[in-house]
């Protein structure tokens, strides 16, 4: 009765209530693909302006190491004898010197009347001249330019022996002449030839008369001052060197002619090297120990950790306490002993051992890091159902283990890079590392430091490229830490779940 009243119900409803009810349409674009994990991370890098910052100077100096000396072709371990510790300068002309002889002026005898001699109290004791002379007259430049600069006057009545000093601005007075930069060796010689670290700038050069030829000589009060503009000029012998005249050419035929020598945007070293071509040639080896050295030893220690914190119990103990034995051993003898075996002698560059101590060295604490992630990955159900699928520990290892670990491999490696660069820099700036003419950020620091006060530029471009590198490096591993934190994706998906 029931059956037949609840047909006879359905028989009297509305047709359009018993439809199928409609496929509800979807709204195109209202689904997206959720993104992976990786994919996650590379999003959340590209939002970071700290990794943004960070990769852009990264790139820029790797690709300054690899296209750099392309090109910028400079010899790196060339030497310009007339341009040493020069600040940045750009191609300009200079004039060939091919006669570099001495050059002297003498003049016959000036000697006056006998100077009277007052003041001897004894006949052992010194004599002393009270007569002044005067300053000598009408001097003036000769020539002036980067190889030499000649001065002649005229000869002052009673004096011996002249005093040349050299100063970069005009003297105030007598005690404030400048550089001593020599002194007559005649007699009776009335010039002077310059050729001490001259540059294309003025010059003010004093000359003073003396009464005696000894060492004591008491020097006059009185002094003649004449100013100088050198212009650029270079030897013939250096010319020939550097390339720009032939080698078999007549010296005649180029004497006063002018060459185009290069230009240096970032200066030269002390020893005429061109900066620039060094900081791009250093890039290539302190770039090539600072990150071939740690991929090699955080590969090492990533396996090592994981082998010993899968295994576990004897064989974990036996491999970590290995671990601590390297951990023990100095860098510093270990570096020296690797030079002796290789055969390196002083004054050798050893790249080679440099990089096989950073790996032997550096491993233990990749191989810790990931040897206490593994201890907990072990025991995630993924493990087991790897080991009831029949998989091998090496398998497991590999296949399940590692990549679990991976982006706390990548963060160490990141932070494995400055260590090693700065550990370059330490072992060539005491000389165990890289060395001359082999160039090295570190080395050139090395260099560079003992011009400090005078040259300040040649230390600060390769300590500004290690800086530059370490700072990128250690910027990059802090916005990687941040972007491979899940808890933090975690955090926020939950805060938009409404």
């Amino acid at each position: 009765m029931a059956t037949a009243e609840i047909f006879t119900a359905a028989s009297v409803l509305p047709a359009d209530l018993l439809q199928p009810a409609p496929s509800r349409t979807v709204l195109e674009g209202s689904v997206r693909r959720s993104r992976s994990y990786w994919e996650q991370v590379r999003v959340r890098l590209a939002r970071n302006p700290r990794a943004v910052f960070a990769l852009v100077i990264i790139a820029v100096l790797v690709l300054g190491a690899l296209i750099g000396p392309l090109l910028w072709r400079v010899d790196p371990a060339g030497q310009a004898i007339g341009a040493i510790s020069r600040g940045p300068m750009l191609a300009q002309s200079a004039q060939i010197i091919v006669d570099q002889a001495p050059w002297r002026v003498v003049v016959e005898s000036t000697a006056a009347e006998p100077l009277p001699i007052v003041n001897a109290p004894s006949l052992n004791a010194p004599a002393k001249n009270n007569r002044e002379l005067a300053a000598p007259q009408h001097l003036q430049v000769v020539e002036a330019n980067t190889q030499r600069v000649r001065l002649r006057w005229s000869p002052v009545a009673g004096a011996v022996r002249y005093h040349i000093y050299r100063h970069t601005r005009v003297p105030r007075d007598r005690t404030d002449l400048g550089l001593p930069i020599g002194e007559t060796l005649l007699l009776n010689q009335v010039s002077y030839q310059d050729g001490l670290m001259l540059r294309d700038r003025p010059y003010w050069y004093s000359v003073v008369a003396t009464l005696d030829a000894s060492e004591s000589a008491q020097e006059s009060r009185e002094y003649a001052t004449v100013a100088a503009q050198p212009t650029r000029a270079i030897g013939w012998l250096e010319a020939q060197l550097q390339g720009l005249v032939p080698v078999d050419a007549d010296p005649e035929s180029w004497r006063d002619k002018t060459v185009v020598l290069s230009g240096n945007p970032l200066g030269t070293d002390y020893l005429g090297r061109d900066l620039l071509a060094r900081v791009l040639h250093g890039a290539r080896t302190s770039l090539f120990i600072g990150i071939s050295a740690p991929f090699l030893f955080v590969a090492f220690g990533v396996f090592y950790g994981a082998t010993a914190g899968f295994l576990g119990g004897r064989v974990d103990s036996v491999m970590m306490r290995f671990a601590d034995f390297v951990v023990a051993l100095p860098m510093l003898l270990f570096m020296i002993l690797l030079r002796i075996a290789f055969g390196i002698g002083p004054g050798e560059s050893g790249v080679l051992p440099m990089v096989i101590a950073l790996v032997v060295m550096s491993w233990p604490a990749s191989a810790r890091l990931v040897r206490g992630q593994v201890l907990q990955l072990r025991e995630e159900g993924f493990v087991a159902a790897a080991r009831l699928a029949g998989g091998g520990n090496l398998y497991i290892i590999v296949r399940h283990m590692l990549p679990n670990v991976l982006g706390v491999v990548l963060v160490s490696l990141t932070f494995a890079i400055p260590h090693a660069i700065f550990t370059e820099a330490f072992l060539s700036f005491i000389g165990m590392g890289v060395t001359p003419p082999t160039p090295s950020w570190g080395s050139m620091s090395s260099d560079g430091l003992r011009n400090l006060f005078e040259h300040p530029s040649e230390l600060f471009w390769p300590a500004l490229c290690i800086s530059l590198t370490v700072f990128a490096f250690n910027m990059l591993g802090d916005a990687l830490r941040d972007a491979l934190d899940v808890n933090e994706d975690l955090a926020a998906d939950a805060g938009n779940v409404p």
